[in-house]
Order: C-alpha cells, then structure tokens, then sequence
C-alpha cells in the first residue's frame, strides 16, 4: 500500500514527539489553573464526561446520509465548507462566553465540544461513512483523539486507525476507555482555553481558539478519512479533472 505524499507528511507531522517548549508550555498551563476557581475547573470536567457519555450513547448527533459515489475533490470541498461553518458558529460562541467571566465560560467547554462532534459526524457522511454504527463512532472519537492528545497517546491512536476496514472493531462501546479520552482533550487544549476565562482578554482569545481548535480538528479529519480511503483500496483515490 503505497499512501499520497501529503498523507504521509501528515502522519509524520501526527506523530512527531514534543519539542524542547513543551516544558515551558505546561507551566504557564499550570499558572492559569492557579488562577480559576475551583468550582469553575470541577464544571468543566463535568461538562466533557457529560458530552462524551452522551455521544457514546446517544442518536442525535448523526445528521445526514452518508454519500456514495462522489469523487475525491467533491468530498474535500464538502468537507471544506463545513469545516469553514463550524468554525464561524465555534468562534462567534467562543467571543460570547469569553466575555461573559468565569461560569459562562465554563459553559463553552462542552458547548464548543458537541460543535466538534457534529462537525465530525458530517464529515464522516460527506466520506460515505454512517455515524449511527458503532465502527464509525469509534473512527469518529479516535479522530477527536489525534487531534487533542499528546504525543504518546497520537502514537496509539494511528495505530488504532491503520488498515481500519481489515481489523476488528470492539463489539460495545463500553469497551472505549472515555477516560483517557476526557482527560487527553482536557490537558490538550487547557492552556488555550482556560486563558478565555481570565477578564477582558477573554472574549477575543475565546473567538480565535475556538477558530483554531476547530479547524484543526476538522483538518485531522479529513486526512483521516482519506488515508482509511487510501489504505481501504489499496490506491490513492482519484480526484475529479
């Protein structure tokens, strides 16, 4: 199985270990934490363990039937605009709830998560895949994984996603450690967004990490799909001339 170039720098850019600012990056994510309220750090966490029960479980986030038959460069421009509206609506909330202190901005956290799961499930029907089977649901959280988790935990993840259509898939979603899920998200992005909730930067820098955060993501995910597209035919899939 021979992958396009841009999958593989992709990978390569995925699992590349964590530079020398690392350190540096994780004690300004400690002095912020410093500066939150407890009662603020325990609503947030509530709200991700909230949400990822309910995406685990629940039928509401599936929207669309999946499409068959389109060439590669329709799905990406799908994917694209979509992308381009998930990340306008994540913003313009983002702005909102920085401005408004800490409890309303503690509120963004699973706000801003559900954003990112529905993003995820249109992009899994634009690349023809049905978000109501449990495979794909697992596709969809490994997704999320690789694009909120450190480098230790990506390594594991890709792995996971290799050669998806060939290997096995667990049989109950229980099976899914949502655990190590909340916490790899939480650790990710705290250092971004618990900076929303500090006074009068809150709502600019809230309206840009929601931007960011967003388009990473769904960046993650469509090179995701293409590369399970990639190794699932065994060839790069063909885009339209």
């Amino acid at each position: 199985m021979t992958l396009s170039p841009d999958i593989l720098a992709w990978r390569a850019e995925i699992l590349q270990p964590p530079g020398a600012l690392n350190g540096v990056a994780r004690a300004a994510q400690q002095r912020i934490n410093r500066l939150i309220p407890e009662k603020v750090h325990a609503a947030v966490t509530a709200g991700i363990s909230g949400m990822t029960r309910a995406m685990l479980t629940g039928a509401d986030f599936a929207t669309g039937s999946p499409l068959i038959g389109l060439p590669l460069d329709e799905r990406r421009a799908k994917a694209a605009k979509a992308i381009d509206g998930w990340k306008k609506a994540a913003a313009a909330e983002g702005g909102v709830t920085g401005a408004g202190g800490f409890l309303l901005a503690a509120a963004d956290f699973p706000l801003l998560m559900s954003f990112k799961i529905k993003l995820l499930f249109e992009i899994a029907a634009i690349f023809g895949h049905d978000g109501t089977e449990l495979p794909e649901r697992l596709f969809i959280l490994h997704i999320f994984e690789l694009a909120f988790s450190d480098a230790a935990h990506r390594a594991g993840v890709m792995a996971a996603l290799d050669d998806w259509e060939a290997r096995p898939h667990p049989a109950h979603l229980n099976d899914f450690d949502w655990r190590a899920f909340q916490q790899q998200y939480r650790d990710h992005i705290d250092l971004a967004k618990l900076a929303q909730f500090i006074p009068v930067v809150g709502a600019p820098l809230g309206a840009i990490v929601n931007w960011r955060l967003v388009e990473r993501l769904g960046h993650t995910a469509v090179m995701a799909y293409r590369m399970r597209a990639e190794q699932g035919a065994g060839e790069t899939l063909p885009a339209r001339t």
